[in-house]
């Protein structure tokens, strides 16, 4: 704003004085980080009526205001009102009058001002005063800064008047730290609001970088994500932190000393983010504090408030420290500086209280099946019979199931005489150390066990011997030595005892399972995890029985055993996340399964919906190679084959063990020929070798030939898809074998064996439903098909269907361009929450997938509506689909 305008604007027209500092945007603080992002957001927000920066307090809001409206941009400048605590109705519209006015001065191709009265308006005043803005040309942008400060809804109803009658001439841009008193539904049920929360006002890596720069902190790049994680992008909290950082003498070092507690960032929590929740409130999340997490139950047992969830949720309601898990029951999480603080300030309380608490979350634990928070509680209580009673029944629940978990708090060390009078407590203790991921400590407690074995009992030696090959299978597992993991595997096998020899069988084969797939044994994994379900099934661990059935479910698809794939990928999901042993990894291999069996059934927006929820799946070696199987099939069927090829040939020099290489390298043959690339597919081939040669290596070269005209070729290379052998292959590779031979013998003129042929690999295919294979194979068996219908098959209405399906394949399989660009293009986080829509999920699934807030994604959701002209979630399916959006 001009200094003539702040001067102008110091008194009303009553002679009421104003504060010029008041009526201009506040002076970022020092040194600034400007972030584009955010003020893209704003400017596209601004297209409609009201745009709501909501977030409690030091999340930027006034920064990211003042930088949006000091930028330039054509048209007329946006005015600014900052709230004061104490505005009357009469004192708000004094500075809203004087604002409007200033708008409309430094706007004189609008010709004579609109009536502004100084003071609360009547309603012919507001009616004039819409009026005059509905005529306007251009609109005006009005920025209300800390907008929760009006106490009084009615200050704000004849701002809402205008608002709604102004012909969207008037623009509201406000800071709030909750949601102001004005009828927000009407412009979200019209997807004219545009809402930025605590998830899109934290700063990502890479701002996070760009504001260590701006302060003159050289830390390490590796060391940035460690700091957004500490904490979770709180502007105000990365401020601290980065002026701590530059004052210490090691700044990389001191990234792991950013907590909650320390003087500056306590003070400020405590003011601006505690004592602003009611005090029961407080309390509730205090006494939370002894368990990383808590739900309604929980707390209630912690507390003894039977209000506890309520309390919570309110709590949860402005998003920012207390974060909603989106669950049933959901499950609050306070900010990472705001636990530490809690932890602190739970620390001062009497020791019998303190470990009271833990005895009460150790108790609420074992009896909703989560062993492993039960045994940390136990330990931190002292109880120390209990924590041995805990792993002696429930160990076989106590092994990582992630090879990398966030550490949780540790629980003090069992003292030296209770650990020699019984050295399985430091196994408890070593084995919830390995839990929660810290190696170095589980080792330590190892130790200190089998230091003290000797004197135990002979009965109780055989016991001990059992529990500390648990403990060491469960430490080979975080440090993912695979050679150590087979050896700890068989030294647990060896302690097999008849009342326990199912426990004994899951466990062990499951690691075996899970380093076989990582290898790329695919067979042996199978077998392994297989032999482990059963057993865990028999055993009633069900936590076990996820991991297994996850992995089997992936193996089973990759193999074409698409309806066994199914049944363990939706009874691993079914499987209910609140009891704490559902992982967001097991949970990404069953999606991943659900992906590979609807891709094989060609259904590409169900395996694409299922392929973006498999996302931790992707992360480990066999997992990972499986992902790029899939995700370049759908891209190569979209008409993207460059981007198929680039996915194939990265994941391909990745791939663990033969026969994923084999998978991979034949599937890039296979797209390189499509495209014309015959030489390079041939390279491609004939780099690999190796005799015999992999089924599908030998299933790609004989395509090869018949694409180079040479169908004898074709048919010597082409393996035997009805030996003995070939049951062991994956199913679409024998189909694709079986085709290929139906369609050599058609091609030779021996119409009667190609129908033979084509109905066998009918049969093979029916039963599991692959279509993928019949529907993207080469030009040529569409005719093979119809000449088969025509003579007689016993898969009369598949076949007919199959057609129809190839008709459809051949005319989408040049992608037309899109009717029109978008005129607002989808943000990133948009376009992920948009392949989500694609699936059966939830706002609230989507919510907890992604770790976002519920009203995050409802908001997301909106934009995404508006932005593609729908009102109805399969009507924005397809017309992204449309527009290849995904």
């Amino acid at each position: 704003m001009p200094a003539d305008a702040r001067v102008a604007t110091s008194h009303g027209r009553g002679g009421t004085p104003l504060l010029a500092s008041r009526l201009t945007p506040s002076a970022p603080p020092g040194p600034a980080v400007l972030r584009p992002r955010l003020l893209d957001r704003l400017e596209r927000g601004a297209v409609g009526p009201v745009t709501l920066l909501l977030a409690p307090a030091g999340w930027g809001k006034t920064t990211v205001l003042s930088d949006w409206a000091r930028a330039e941009r054509p048209g007329p400048a946006p005015v600014w009102v900052t709230v004061a605590d104490g505005d009357t109705t009469g004192r708000l519209w004094a500075y809203l009058a004087a604002a409007l006015r200033t708008a409309v001065a430094g706007d004189p191709d609008e010709g004579s001002p609109p009536p502004v009265p100084d003071g609360p308006p009547r309603p012919e005043q507001l009616e004039a005063l819409a009026a005059a803005l509905a005529a306007r040309e251009h609109p005006v942008l009005l920025v209300l800064d800390d907008l929760h400060r009006v106490a009084d809804p009615a200050a704000l109803a004849g701002l809402e008047f205008l608002l709604r009658h102004g012909d969207g001439r008037l623009r509201l841009v406000a800071g709030a730290r909750r949601e102001p008193p004005l009828a927000l539904h009407r412009w979200r049920l019209a997807g004219e609001l545009t809402v930025l929360g605590p998830d899109e006002l934290a700063f990502t890596a890479d701002e996070v970088a760009d504001l260590l720069v701006a302060h003159g902190v050289p830390v390490p790049a590796e060391a940035v994500p460690r700091l957004v994680e500490r904490t979770a992008g709180w502007p105000a909290g990365l401020r601290f932190a980065a002026l701590a950082l530059a004052a210490g003498a090691d700044p990389a070092r001191a990234v792991d000393q950013v907590t909650g507690d320390q003087p500056d960032v306590a003070a400020y929590l405590r003011d601006e983010v505690l004592a602003a929740l009611d005090p029961a409130a407080r309390e509730v999340l205090r006494r939370g504090a002894v368990a990383v997490a808590v739900c309604a139950d929980l707390a209630a047992a912690l507390t003894g408030r039977a209000d506890a969830g309520r309390l919570l949720a309110e709590a949860a309601r402005e998003g920012g420290f207390v974060q909603q898990d989106g669950g049933s029951p959901p499950w609050y999480r306070p900010h990472p500086l705001l636990a530490d603080l809690l932890r602190a300030e739970l620390g001062r309380l009497p020791a019998d209280e303190l470990r009271e608490l833990h005895r009460r979350a150790a108790t609420w634990f074992a009896a909703h099946d989560r062993p492993a928070e039960a045994l940390r509680h136990t330990l931190t209580a002292g109880a120390w019979a209990d924590a041995t009673e805990l792993l002696v029944t429930r160990w076989p629940e106590l092994a990582p199931d992630e090879p990398a978990r966030a550490a949780a708090p540790a629980p003090p060390e069992p003292p030296a005489e209770a650990v020699r009078r019984d050295p399985e407590l430091a196994l408890a203790a070593a084995a919830e150390r390995a839990y929660a991921g810290d190696p170095a400590a589980a080792g330590g407690q190892l130790r200190r066990a089998l230091a003290h074995a000797s004197d135990l009992p002979a009965p109780r030696r055989e016991r001990f011997r059992r529990l500390a090959a648990a403990v060491e299978l469960s430490l080979a597992r975080l440090t993912a030595d695979h050679e150590e993991v087979r050896r700890a595997a068989d030294r647990l096998l060896a302690e097999v005892t008849g009342g326990d020899s199912d426990d004994v069988r899951a466990v062990a084969g499951a690691a075996q399972g899970l380093v076989a797939l990582a290898e790329g044994e695919l067979p042996v994994a199978g077998e392994r995890f297989a032999a482990a379900l059963a057993a865990a099934c028999r055993a009633g661990r069900p936590r076990t029985e996820l991991l297994c059935a996850s992995r089997s479910a992936v193996l089973e698809a990759a193999r074409g055993a698409l309806r066994a794939a199914e049944e363990h990928a939706r009874e691993a999901l079914s499987m209910p996340p609140c009891r704490g042993w559902s992982s967001r990894l097991d949970c990404g291999y069953a999606y991943l399964a659900l992906a590979l069996a609807h891709w094989q059934r060609d259904r590409p927006a169900e395996a694409a919906a299922h392929l973006a929820l498999a996302g931790p799946a992707g992360a480990e070696p066999g997992g990972a190679a499986l992902v790029a199987l899939c995700r370049a099939g759908l891209l190569a069927d979209g008409g993207d084959p460059a981007a198929a090829l680039r996915t194939l040939t990265a994941a391909r020099a990745a791939a663990p063990g033969p026969e994923l290489a084999a998978w991979l390298t034949a599937g890039e043959a296979q797209l390189r020929a499509e495209v014309g690339d015959l030489a390079g597919a041939r390279a491609l081939l004939d780099a690999v070798g190796g005799e015999p040669p992999d089924p599908a290596l030998a299933l790609a070269s004989a395509r090869l030939r018949l694409a180079d005209g040479d169908a004898g070729a074709a048919e010597r290379e082409l393996p035997d898809w009805t030996g003995p052998g070939a049951t062991r292959w994956p199913l679409p590779v024998r189909l694709g074998a079986g085709l290929l031979d139906a369609a050599l013998a058609g091609a030779a003129g021996d119409g009667r064996r190609a129908g033979r042929l084509l109905e066998e690999v009918l049969a093979l295919a029916e039963p599991e439903g692959c279509r993928r294979v019949f529907t993207r194979a080469g030009p040529g068996l569409r005719d093979l098909l119809a000449t088969h219908l025509d003579s007689g098959t016993a898969y009369w209405a598949t076949v007919g269907d199959l057609l129809r399906d190839v008709d459809a394949a051949r005319a989408g399989g040049a992608p037309d361009a899109p009717a029109r660009a978008l005129d607002e293009p989808l943000t990133e986080r948009e376009l992920t929450i948009l392949r989500y829509l694609q699936s059966i999920l939830s706002n609230v699934e989507i919510a907890a997938e992604l770790s976002l807030s519920v009203n995050t994604v409802k908001t997301h959701v909106r934009n995404i509506y508006r932005k593609l002209d729908a009102t109805r979630r399969r009507e924005a399916v397809r017309r992204a689909r449309e527009l290849r959006l995904i």
